[in-house]
Formats: structure tokens, C-alpha cells, sequence
């Protein structure tokens, strides 16, 4: 989905600032969620995202700091109080009541009538494919199953906002796999918006409109996942997403950066000359076939090859890269034409539009 810079924020979160006595959680953290955007908040165990979602729903009040929810400040309100569904990663799901049941139970809350719930929560089950399975206790269903009773119960009441914590992590991987495409279906059939945390990059890459990237309690990037993976803002993000070579450098002049023996020209932003940078390139972005342009040509010796299905990842080395060996990503169509082999010398070129650099405390 696409937000005009001019919408109007469904979700405003402005300076939210979480202590747990001296450890601070978050760390003055803002951020605009639009309207039927699909969120996620990624990073690493401790980062932060799972306690910003909890004081999101108000299930952990923030120490400082505001959320306003379509116009309104909630950033006081109990949970009841709040407009969202929520999907834990142990699905809570009420072991004695039926999958019908357990959908029911927040309308019946809401004292909605019987006719109107049983209408309602038939509505959903065909909604998450469970139609069959209506009688049935969550024991007897399978992991993934267990998953789309969680979600239909969260969305029963039409919440405006739809919190998910980690909600695909307790599942095997094709299952994972296959519920994400759902969720992302079921997202924008329902247009609700939602934020997702996970620790998953690979999820988030799929999932989300935008990602937010945190890191020990702050937001270190917001973007789309093609920027977020195209352009990290930080060496973090570029480590944390993906995979990433790093090695020393040191800006020569003005858009030409040193790394071992090698001159490369890149963008070198506001990078001065003298100073120490981590360059960084990806490894699918170092090129082996059009080498044309005489720019950036580095000969490296192959010390490793390992297969990884749809390409083979190169260790290279040797030469200017003898004491920083760096990945390269190749196709197997290309391995078999020039005949990578460990031990083969071949030239690589660097594409100076896909190098970047980060300050040197960064690497």
C-alpha cells in the first residue's frame, strides 16, 4: 500500500520512553502508522519491539511519552479501553471451549446477540478456512489451525488496529511459510491495519508495507522492505538484514575509498578525506560477468564454494583481499559456464553504485 504524505496518522506514537527500574527498554521512540498499513517491528531478542507492541495495546503502560489512536490519546487507557485484536505467539486460545466458542467469546463479551454472533462468527470460520472445524477443541487442531482460530477471534470485533506478537514462530517452517501468505491476504481483504513483531527478516520482507529495524530500545531505520534492504541506514540494519561483507577502508578523496590495496570509486557522501569508513557490499552485488567497465576490477583468488540450492556463495580471497576474504554470490548457470572451481583466479567488480560506507564505529 501507498500513504500520501499528507494522511493523516491512524497510530501516533510521539517520545515513548519504557523503563523497567534502571533498564530502559525504550528510549524515546516515535513513529506515524497509517491506516491499513501492515507493519513490523523487527530486531533482535532485547531490542525493544515486543515492549513497544505491549505498551501499544497497554498491556505495559509507557514511563513516558503519548499514543493517539485515530485522533484520540490513548496513552493512559487500560487495554479493555483500546480498539485493537491481539495474536500472542501461544495463541491463548481457551482449552475448553470449542474453535466456535473461542471465536464467540469477545462478541459474547460485548453482549452482541445471540443470532448476530452466531452469524458473525460463521462469517469467520469460512473467512480462516475452519468451517469444518467449528466443533472441534483446540487440542485436536494442528499448529497452523490453532493459528487461524487465534487471528478470526482478534479480528471478530472489527478492530481498528491488529497486534500480532511473534504469531508464526511456534510453527515449522513450510506451515510458516504458507500462514504468512494468508495473513498478508487476510490483511488486505480486511484492510485492518496491523502491526506484526518478529525477529524474522525473512517474514518481514514478505509481510510488511514497512519495516521498522530496532535496536537496544530505538527505531534505527523506517522504510519499505526494498529500501531497508537496499539502502540500510546503518551498519546494523545492513548486517542484521540479509547478508553483508564489511571490511576496513579509508576515503582517499572525493567519491574513491582505499580497502587493502585497492582503490574503488563509490559514493563517499560526507565523508572526508583521511577518514577511516566500513565499506560494505552485498554479496549477490559483486559482478563476475559484466566486466566492461574497467572500474573497480579486483582479481581474487576462489577459496571456497558452498552450494546453497538456487547458487554456490564464494569465499574469495588473495591478492588485495588476503586479510579480508569477502562472499560473492553466483548463479549456477554461471559456475558451470566459467568453470568456478576452488582454486581459480577470476576478476570481480565492485559496482560503485552498491558500495556503501558507515562510520568506522559502526563495523
Amino acid at each position: 500500500m501507498s500513504t500520501a504524505v499528507d494522511q493523516k496518522p491512524f497510530l501516533r506514537i510521539a517520545n515513548l520512553t519504557k523503563k523497567f527500574g534502571d533498564f530502559v527498554a525504550l528510549k524515546s521512540v516515535s513513529l506515524d502508522v497509517y491506516e491499513s498499513e501492515f507493519i513490523c517491528f523487527l530486531g533482535p531478542s532485547g531490542c525493544g519491539k515486543t515492549t513497544l507492541l505491549r505498551a501499544i495495546a497497554g498491556l505495559d503502560i509507557q514511563t513516558s511519552g503519548s499514543i493517539e489512536q485515530n485522533g484520540d490519546d490513548i496513552s493512559g487507557l487500560p487495554p479493555a479501553k483500546r480498539d485493537f485484536g491481539i495474536v500472542f505467539q501461544s495463541y491463548a486460545l481457551f482449552p475448553n471451549l470449542t474453535v466456535f466458542r473461542n471465536i464467540a467469546y469477545g462478541l459474547e463479551n460485548r453482549k452482541l446477540g445471540r443470532k448476530q454472533t452466531d452469524t458473525r462468527v460463521s462469517e469467520l470460520l469460512d473467512l480462516v478456512d475452519l468451517a469444518d472445524q467449528s466443533d472441534k477443541y483446540p487440542a485436536q487442531l494442528s499448529g497452523g489451525q490453532q493459528q487461524r482460530v487465534a487471528l478470526a477471534r482478534a479480528i471478530a470485533t472489527s478492530p481498528g488496529l491488529l497486534l500480532l506478537d511473534e504469531p508464526l514462530s511456534a510453527l515449522d517452517a513450510k506451515v510458516r511459510v504458507h500462514l504468512r501468505t494468508e495473513i498478508k491476504d487476510l490483511q488486505r481483504r480486511l484492510g485492518v491495519t496491523t502491526i506484526m513483531v518478529t525477529h524474522d527478516q525473512e517474514e518481514a520482507l514478505t509481510m510488511a508495507d514497512r519495516i521498522v529495524v530496532m535496536n537496544q530500545g530505538v527505531i534505527e531505520q523506517t522504510g519499505t522492505p526494498e529500501e531497508i534492504y537496499s539502502e540500510p541506514a546503518t551498519a546494523f540494519v545492513a548486517d542484521f538484514i540479509g547478508t553483508m561483507n564489511f571490511v576496513p577502508g579509508i576515503v582517499r578523496e572525493v567519491g574513491s575509498v582505499k580497502v587493502s590495496g585497492a582503490e574503488l570509486t563509490c559514493d563517499t557522501g560526507t565523508f572526508a578525506p583521511g577518514q577511516m569508513v566500513t565499506v560494505a557490499i552485498r554479496p549477490e552485488d559483486i559482478n563476475a560477468q559484466d566486466l566492461s567497465d574497467g572500474n573497480n576490477l579486483i582479481e581474487a583468488d576462489i577459496r571456497h564454494l558452498e552450494f546453497l540450492g538456487s547458487f554456490y556463495r564464494a569465499e574469495l580471497g588473495g591478492g588485495v583481499l588476503a586479510n579480508h576474504p569477502l562472499h560473492a554470490d553466483f548463479s549456477i548457470n554461471l559456475v558451470r559456464r566459467m568453470n568456478i572451481s576452488v582454486g581459480s583466479k577470476m576478476p570481480v567488480r565492485f559496482p560503485p553504485e552498491l558500495i556503501r560506507l558507515y562510520a568506522d564505529s559502526e563495523g
